[in-house]
């Protein structure tokens, strides 16, 4: 019945998704005035630097744009601690942003004590600014020059907006889309969210904040007292709470940021975890379907996003259901071959059928599956915990920006290899007694089936615990900018084919000097016209191989702080090639095709998983490292897919 309620509503917030025209286009003199908020905890000052360097570049009229950092980690509480180490470091960042802000021209705001996490930061900042509309960006989500061009026009046109809502876009994979290497050919899973789901819910006048990319106007957050704090999910509960006042909510499906996602399977459950508390905690203390001021439409959008987050009860009960039978002869479901290919099978089918037709572009076949798997074995814990007590849960950092030396299993990986195992044997007692136990040979076949398929979705999770080496610094945007390289008194044309935060790699267009000092090289950046020279950067020449027009470079920046608004600009002035590939990846897979591709990877994974577990029990882990690239903030639920 969950299942069938859930598929109902995501029907409904789905089945005619919203398209939006650009936003208008007003002159300077009518723009309104904007505070830009980067709120942060524990984010290293490069990660800073660019989302700093890139906000403070935005295309807007500079004086009414104003840019502050929000720094949490250097609040009078952690600076006073009685914990000296914990002091130290505080004050050490207290004093590197401040310095960091001042060369940027941005401005730096603390507060006495952490208190409401995320929401009071938010709100600190309300309090000591006064532009009319408000910009949060998370740490690690870079903004393009165009951002507030093609947001605040709509705040013009409508009064009652409070928010527009852009996508999420990340440059770099989660750990599904490393591990299984599907990174540069499967659609992202917040592609569903931000592709098809926010549209959607655009269309009911559900749109809802999601923590960062968005713009919101100060005079509807003074209304409710500002940024919500109740949950541990700000960003919905701050939009529920203004669309239940009246306001109205718009979403924008045009990628104007970059950042980072958990790269370690630790992180995205400590992530997903803190959303699904902080969802469930919404229904329990702010219960849309009772909440005055909402449309039933709104009602209906708010449940679906908000029940979606039991689904870990129900894929454990589906998992334990035919063990249940085949060991312990308990007939949880009771059926014969004909009727199960009637009712179950025709049922699953069609379902899948729906699910390919709304979000094929967005996301492949059964891969839904596999993601709730994934969360289900630990998010289950994290549920019992908010029904225990809803206002208990806390807000956590999620670590983003993570590099691994070697291959190696997660440390969350034991569950699903108890799971592989039990499912396993279940199968092979259920052969057993398919062949020894005639009269239940049927049912025996039908649960068998069911297992089977549990049995599949395991084995592809095994390749995702096992954690790909990845010694990357920063992940990669495509590019392609005009330069020119200067080195050994030489200047060299050259295509910047991508970049980031640490380097890039160019294609040769000249021909370079026969001997080059590599330690002393200059890159000249040009306008995207390629009419005249931006600046240039120090670099130094690291290796040589093949590009897309001949010699390829691989360089590393020797930045400073007064390079970031350039590295700024070469890597987020103009995002086309960033969302063509974005574009790419949505290449729609058939139920078949999609079918064949997920057994492969269960069939494939599961050996080298058993490898590392075999091997490798003994060996030390590496470090984790925190990373200096621009990283992005979270995507939203993958939708209810039921």
């Amino acid at each position: 019945m969950y299942c069938l309620l859930m598929l109902a509503m995501s029907l409904f917030v789905s089945a005619d998704p919203l398209e939006r025209p650009r936003a208008p286009q007003y002159s300077d003199d009518e723009l309104p005035s904007v505070d830009v908020f980067v709120p942060s905890y524990n984010e290293s000052s490069d990660i800073l630097s660019l989302t700093l360097a890139a906000a403070k570049s935005l295309d807007y009229p500079q004086d009414k744009l104003r840019v502050y950092l929000l720094d949490d980690g250097g609040t009078d509480e952690k600076r006073l601690s009685s914990d000296h180490k914990t002091a130290l470091a505080a004050q050490t960042r207290h004093e590197e942003l401040q310095y960091l802000c001042r060369d940027l021209g941005v401005g730096y705001l603390t507060r006495p004590a952490n208190v409401h996490a995320k929401a009071g930061n938010l709100n600190n900042g309300l309090a000591h600014s006064s532009g009319a509309l408000v910009v949060v960006f998370d740490a690690d989500h870079a903004p393009a020059r165009e951002f507030l061009r093609e947001t605040v026009g709509f705040f013009k046109r409508d009064p009652r907006l409070f928010l527009v809502q852009t996508p999420h876009f990340f440059s770099n994979p989660d750990p599904l889309e490393k591990n299984l290497s599907t990174f540069r050919t499967m659609p992202s899973e917040n592609e569903m969210f931000y592709g098809t789901i926010q549209k959607g819910l655009d269309k009911w006048n559900a749109a809802f904040f999601c923590g960062s990319a968005a713009v919101l106007r100060r005079s509807a957050l003074d209304q409710v007292g500002g940024f919500s704090g109740v949950s541990i999910t700000e960003d919905c509960e701050t939009a529920l709470d203004l669309h239940s006042r009246g306001w109205n909510s718009l979403y924008v499906d045009r990628p104007m940021v970059s950042g980072l996602q958990p790269e370690t399977l630790v992180s995205f459950i400590g992530q997903r975890s803190r959303w699904c508390r902080g969802m469930i905690q919404i229904l329990l203390l702010k219960n849309p379907a009772f909440r005055s001021g909402l449309t039933l439409a709104q009602r209906i959008c708010y449940m679906s996003s908000g029940m979606f987050w039991f689904f870990p009860f129900v894929r454990l009960v589906f998992l334990a259901s035919p063990l249940l039978f085949i060991l312990f002869d308990m007939k949880i479901f009771d059926a014969s071959v004909d009727e199960f290919v009637a009712y179950s099978l025709t049922y699953l089918f069609a379902g899948e059928l729906l699910r390919n037709y709304l979000y094929g572009r967005v996301r492949w076949p059964w891969v839904s599956d596999l993601y709730e798997y994934i969360q289900s074995v630990y998010l289950v814990r994290a549920i019992m915990s908010v029904l225990i007590n809803p206002r208990r849960p806390t807000f956590n950092v999620t670590a983003k920006g993570l590099t691994m030396d070697r291959d190696r299993l997660s440390d969350l990986s034991w569950p699903y290899f108890v799971i592989f195992g039990a499912l396993l044997l279940t199968m092979g007692v259920a052969i057993y007694r398919y062949q020894t136990e005639p009269e239940i040979g049927g049912m025996l076949l039908v649960v068998g089936t069911w297992n089977l398929m549990n049995l599949v979705v395991a084995g592809a999770a095994l390749g995702v615990v096992t954690e790909r080496m990845e010694r990357r610094q920063a992940p990669r945007m495509p590019s392609a900018r005009k330069g020119e390289l200067v080195v050994a008194g030489a200047t060299v044309p050259v295509v910047i084919e991508d970049v980031s935060l640490g380097g890039a790699k160019v294609a040769v267009l000249g021909r370079l000097p026969e001997a080059i000092d590599r330690e002393d090289a200059r890159l000249l950046v040009w306008t995207q016209d390629g009419t005249r020279e931006l600046g240039s950067l120090p670099v130094t020449v690291k290796s040589f191989g093949g590009g897309e027009d001949g010699l390829g470079l691989g360089l590393r920046f020797r930045a400073g702080v007064t390079h970031y608004p350039l590295i700024a600009n070469l890597m987020l002035a103009d995002l086309g090639p960033v969302r063509a590939a974005r574009l790419a990846r949505r290449n729609r897979r058939g139920i078949l095709g999609g079918s064949l591709a997920f057994i492969g990877w269960s069939l494939a994974y599961p050996l080298g998983a058993f490898h590392h577990l075999i091997f490798d029990r003994d060996a030390k882990q590496p470090a984790l490292e925190a990373d200096t690239a621009p990283a992005p903030a979270a995507a939203r639920p993958n939708s209810a897919n039921a």
